[in-house]
């Protein structure tokens, strides 16, 4: 049941001393896109009458079928709390429509609403909880971003050491007067990165949570004359930054993961659950790890898994199983990274889980062992293989898999596998500054 009413945000709007209402939206890359309108236009907005131009948004539709309208999800109306205060500015989070009044194919959050619709049909909700990492950097004399930082902390440390301890408070406060529940915040293992994680929810609003936590730490950061990046791996020989992912499945209120008869405390579910995942983690990884980027973070030494397995407890695995059982038992996939669009991250996943339950799939014996420590031959016996080693390989693998395919639909996987394809050849042919050091005096 909707929280708000057409009538309650018209009336918030006005209470509030609201002036500026960001439309919001993401695209199939994962990039926040708005519209700001007006108070004046909120009777307008509420009645889906806010129309944009989606040819001219990369992925949506051609110049000839332009027209697209915004549906505002009521629920999501809240205040930004790092705008002026006099003159507030707030937000609304919007699905794409077509003129016709059909759901747009191409809008990612329709994507995850669809996935998470075939979970309800087999009786299952999907909760999710994300850990975010990101960098805050040092900007130059011209505000533009360095991959500097006079940062030197480490893991949970904190000031004077950790010179973004101020910046990240902030983010937190922001973030719980938009009605986050943050659980936990602290620096993470490298010179300026830090985590901040936040009450698991609703896969839907755990994806809208995801793209205001991004606008809010890059936005403050920015007011603190600082950069934040969700870059996976900004800086070569230290850690990246991932996006661990906890799920779980819940059928009648009970955590449907949950088996106290078993060994590890697992029900069927959800060894199906990790099976389904493994089996199509591969075809999965072009949307998890959506950058040329991406690659450079999934390789030995940094702490991120690169190689298909499961453990409850061996953190070198993809996936792990957290220590916390009965309601609150999960699965943590560990390879995503915060660079993903978080709709269609969420979309695959749940579809891969399901394919599992749906076929009663079986995962592989756990692995206990460092993975990370096995050679080769080791890893061939046990039957583990590797995740894809680039962005091309990935999208190869994505459009091999009916199930991925079919879960992103058409028109996504199109427009993703292409532009995907675009931004492997433009890094293909692109000189880089390791191979004029390499190559340039020596030959």
């Amino acid at each position: 049941m909707s929280k708000y009413t057409k009538e309650d945000i018209i009336r918030m709007v006005r209470e509030d001393d609201v002036e500026f209402i960001r439309m919001q939206f993401t695209d199939i890359f994962g990039q926040l896109k708005n519209v700001a309108i007006t108070s004046s236009q909120i009777e307008k907005a509420v009645e889906n009458q806010i129309m944009i131009d989606g040819s001219s948004i990369e992925g949506f539709v051609r110049i000839q079928e332009s027209d697209q309208y915004l549906h505002p999800d009521l629920d999501s109306y809240t205040v930004l709390p790092w705008r002026p205060q006099h003159g507030k500015v707030a937000r609304l989070i919007c699905d794409v429509y077509n003129p016709d009044g059909t759901p747009f194919v191409g809008d990612p959050r329709g994507t995850l609403k669809r996935t998470l619709a075939r979970a309800a049909e087999m009786g299952y909700s999907f909760n999710v909880g994300p850990e975010c990492e990101f960098f805050l950097f040092q900007t130059d004399e011209k505000g533009l971003p360095t991959t500097e930082t006079a940062d030197q902390a480490g893991y949970f440390d904190l000031g004077p050491l950790d010179h973004g301890e101020s910046t990240r408070r902030e983010i937190c406060l922001a973030l719980e007067q938009m009605g986050f529940e943050i659980e936990a915040s602290h620096h993470e293992v490298a010179a300026g990165q830090h985590e901040i994680d936040f009450k698991y929810a609703d896969a839907l609003t755990a994806a809208d949570n995801i793209m205001t936590f991004k606008l809010a730490v890059k936005s403050l950061a920015q007011k603190n004359g600082l950069h934040a990046t969700f870059m996976p791996k900004p800086v070569f020989g230290i850690n990246g930054s991932g996006m661990h992912t906890n799920m779980s499945l819940f059928r009648d209120g009970k955590n449907a993961f949950a088996d106290p008869s078993d060994p590890r405390g697992l029900s069927r579910e959800a060894y199906s659950f990790i099976a389904g995942i493994l089996t199509h983690m591969r075809a999965m990884t072009a949307v998890t790890n959506p950058l040329v980027n991406s690659y450079k973070r999934l390789v030995p030494g940094y702490e991120a898994p690169c190689y298909l397995a499961w453990s409850a407890s061996n953190r070198s695995a993809l996936i792990r199983i957290p220590a916390a059982r009965g309601q609150s038992t999960r699965v943590e996939l560990r390879c995503p990274d915060p660079s993903c669009n978080p709709y269609l991250e969420l979309a695959v996943c749940l579809a891969a889980g399901l394919d599992g339950i749906e076929k009663g799939l079986t995962p592989p014996a756990e692995i206990t062992e460092n993975i990370f420590a096995m050679d080769a031959k080791t890893r061939e016996e046990k039957g583990i293989q590797s995740l894809p080693g680039s962005l091309k390989e990935a999208v190869d693998l994505m459009l091999q898999d009916e199930l991925i395919c079919g879960t992103l639909g058409e028109h996504v996987v199109t427009q993703y596998s292409e532009g995907k394809y675009r931004e492997w050849d433009e890094y293909r042919t692109t000189v880089s500054d390791w191979e004029l050091k390499k190559y340039l005096t020596i030959y």
